[in-house]
């Protein structure tokens, strides 16, 4: 029994998605092969000779590349089973069936994925997807990575002396206990989370320095879900390998719910915390049903630094409710905290996405202005009220992509300059960082779609 596991993006990571269903199939007795389209070509042997060929479709971009792969395989081998896993598998299923996916599995699919493999050995039907409303509790195995490109292929972070390091990446939770409306792991979690047992994560970690890893970026969609089991992993970790180090992404009201584990971050070698602020208008906030208001995100700011810890926010730029007017106030707002340098430039760009089963769609506001369900692009489209403001999108996200290689402050003023000119208001000087570039650690693939 041969199985062809697929991933096309995963943000510059070596995909977690699948080494850790690997450790399961291989260990069934499956023959896997893994290839990572976003640094390997797919060769159509390996396609040819799988009875199995699954996709981990674990965000948008991700499952937009896979589209024309499903078809080109569906060509090359019209006899393999096709299967979609991940996030983004169940939130498209229908999409998937009629690409000519078999089998559409979703959260913790692990299991699900190794039975499948076995009903297709042993020639017995392929086993009913649990319903959607059950959750299993794994019995978590260390990832498998062996066939995937060596971690030096991926991502490297630039760390605060100016130095860079190989980047490896786990997780040490999965799905989350929060409802933002935008977020797609809500229609698939509900609120709820697994936590990975220590030694599962310290052994993969481990595997991966052995690789010549030395940063961990740890992949919980809210690292401080589970606030005492993450305090206690960091601690085994630094114990164990005192000069890795790590990110991780926490939000803005754990930031401040768990103020005092922040040293423990900073003392155990956690290089950034990402933080899902995605906007500073209230209005906006409740929409999203975010949890924190702006007043919180500037109390979050302060905790970090008072910590010594680097926040590096990520936004929702762009929403049916931006004006020309709340976009510069977005960007003083930025400018005021002193956030620029910790700001990837894309994170200025970033539109709000309506893909399938988002919970977005039943609040009322969205309603009155969502549109068809866009099949290319994977999402419901919307035009803003104001078309200057969707102008003003496609001028930032095209600056932006030709100035990749700028810095973020030189990036950030471009932008400042235009948003102001864009809606006709006296643009002030921005005021200089009160801290160097070279402090604010960053990985070198910050897009985050």
């Amino acid at each position: 029994m041969r199985a062809l596991l697929i991933a096309t993006y995963e943000m510059g990571r070596q995909p977690f998605g699948l080494a850790s269903p690997a450790a399961w199939l291989r260990n069934a007795g499956v023959e896997v092969t893994c290839v990572d389209l976003a640094r390997e070509r797919l060769r159509d042997d390996s396609v040819t000779q799988a009875q199995l060929v699954a996709f981990f479709l674990p965000m948008h971009m991700a499952t937009r590349l896979a589209v024309p792969v499903i078809r080109k395989i569906r060509s090359l081998n019209p006899s393999a089973h096709l299967c979609g896993y991940g996030l983004y598998a169940m939130l498209n299923e229908s999409l998937l069936r009629d690409l000519g996916a078999h089998s559409v599995l979703g959260a913790e699919f692990e299991s699900d994925l190794e039975a499948l493999a076995i009903a297709l050995r042993e020639g017995t039907p392929p086993p009913q997807p649990i319903a959607d409303t059950a959750l299993p509790h794994l019995a978590f195995k260390v990832p498998d990575r062996r066939g995937l490109p060596p971690p030096t292929s991926y991502a490297t972070l630039h760390d605060s002396t100016g130095s860079t390091r190989c980047v490896g990446y786990t997780e040490a939770s999965r799905g989350c206990r929060h409802t933002c409306r935008h977020c797609p792991i809500v229609p698939v979690y509900k609120g709820r989370f697994r936590v990975v047992p220590i030694n599962i994560v310290l052994a993969d970690i481990g595997n991966q320095v052995e690789m010549g890893v030395r940063h961990i970026t740890f992949g919980d969609p809210d690292f401080f879900n589970g606030p005492v089991h993450a305090i206690e992993v960091v601690q085994r970790l630094a114990d164990t390998y005192p000069d890795l180090t790590y990110d991780v992404t926490i939000k803005v009201e754990h930031l401040l719910a768990h103020a005092k584990y922040l040293a423990t971050l900073r003392d155990t070698g956690c290089a950034f915390v990402t933080s899902a602020v995605e906007s500073f208008d209230n209005h906006v906030l409740e929409i999203l049903n975010k949890g924190h208001s702006s007043q919180d995100i500037a109390r979050a700011v302060a905790s970090c630094r008072t910590a010594g810890l680097v926040l590096t926010p990520t936004f929702v730029a762009f929403t049916p409710w931006t004006t020309l007017e709340s976009y510069c106030a977005y960007l003083q707002a930025i400018a005021s905290l002193d956030l620029v340098d910790a700001v990837a430039p894309i994170q200025l760009a970033i539109r709000l996405l309506l893909p399938e089963g988002s919970s977005l769609l039943t609040h009322k506001e969205v309603a009155e202005v969502v549109g068809e369900f866009d099949k290319n692009m994977l999402s419901y489209s919307w035009c803003h009220a104001d078309p200057r403001v969707d102008a003003l999108q496609a001028e930032v996200i095209a600056l932006v992509g030709q100035h990749g290689t700028a810095s973020r402050r030189a990036i950030f003023e471009e932008i400042w300059t235009l948003a102001h000119e864009r809606a006709v208001l006296h643009c002030p000087p921005l005021a200089r960082n009160t801290q160097a570039r070279v402090a604010i650690p960053y990985l070198n693939e910050p897009w985050y779609c």
